[in-house]
């Protein structure tokens, strides 16, 4: 049985997997084409009636799943399935908060999910309320939240016009969910042949952190830097490291994934430390 292969691995890689619940039919996919003869195919999502997408609103108990949970983090590729799995959405975060639990979202907007007749715009607003730190990038808070991108402000492309973007954006966020305190920003500009330049901000206190700025002239594969640099910023909040440093521990993270095949980094702590150190500037 697949499920319990991939819980095998799990277990291997020391994830607790007691809490996984299994039920249904089979489990959702999703393809990444490879190889140079493929142009534009991006990731092929096979989600339809897979266990997950059948969740039932009520059918869970929270309560019991998340005893002596201390995070929540939760993709909004989730809700894009179908209204049915928005409400089972709805109702962890509102058992979360009730704890107290951390809770953190990603706001990865995949048009080919979202296709059950309801714009993002109707669901994401009444999930983030209950977040804590609000991950994602200036296009997928537009997309997702309402907050309107300012082309003035960045038509020239400029990193200061970024950077002062995604404070604007940042500090609307915090106005707009009272509940969240942080606001993460990633950056990656694909420049075709003169290659790509990636980096990240995070808002807390008051105040926009701004990350080392990394270049490369090629990438290996882009899925999965996003999850990437979510562990770094969890990871780095886990083992109290300031704001900055946390900032930059997530973000060589993620950029150290662009050269990593698959959808997963393969990268210890100690390996994306030395890595932040010895990059050249």
């Amino acid at each position: 049985m697949m499920s319990r292969q991939l819980t095998a691995y799990l277990e291997e890689k020391k994830i607790d997997s007691s809490r996984i619940l299994y039920q249904g039919d089979r489990l959702g996919l999703y393809f990444l084409p490879k190889g140079k003869d493929l142009k534009n195919a991006g990731v092929i999502y096979d989600r339809a009636h897979s266990s997950f997408s059948e969740l039932q609103p009520g059918s869970i108990d929270w309560d019991a799943v998340l005893e002596g949970v201390e995070w929540l983090h939760f993709s909004a590729i989730s809700p894009a399935l179908n209204k049915k799995i928005a409400r089972v959405c709805e109702e962890v975060l509102e058992a979360a908060s009730a704890k107290e639990i951390m809770i953190s979202v990603d706001l990865n907007y995949r048009a080919k999910l979202w296709q059950y007749g309801v714009p993002p715009t109707d669901i994401m607003p009444g999930l983030v309320k209950y977040c804590d730190l609000i991950m994602g990038n200036l296009w997928a808070a537009e997309k997702m939240l309402g907050i309107p991108v300012d082309n003035a402000l960045i038509k020239s492309e400029k990193k200061e016009g970024y950077l002062q973007h995604a404070r604007q954006t940042s500090e609307q966020l915090l106005e707009k969910f009272p509940l969240a305190s942080m606001v993460a920003n990633t950056f990656r500009f694909d420049h075709g042949a003169t290659g790509i330049n990636y980096y990240t901000t995070f808002y807390t206190g008051g105040e926009l952190y701004q990350s080392t700025e990394y270049f490369s002239g090629k990438i290996l594969d882009k899925v999965g830097s996003g999850d990437c640099f979510m562990a770094g910023l969890i990871h780095g909040m886990y083992k109290k490291r300031p704001a900055q440093d946390t900032l930059e521990f997530a973000t060589a993270a993620a950029f150290q994934k662009l050269f990593i095949p698959s959808d997963a980094t393969d990268q210890p702590v100690t390996a994306i430390e030395k890595f932040m150190k010895e990059y050249e500037r």
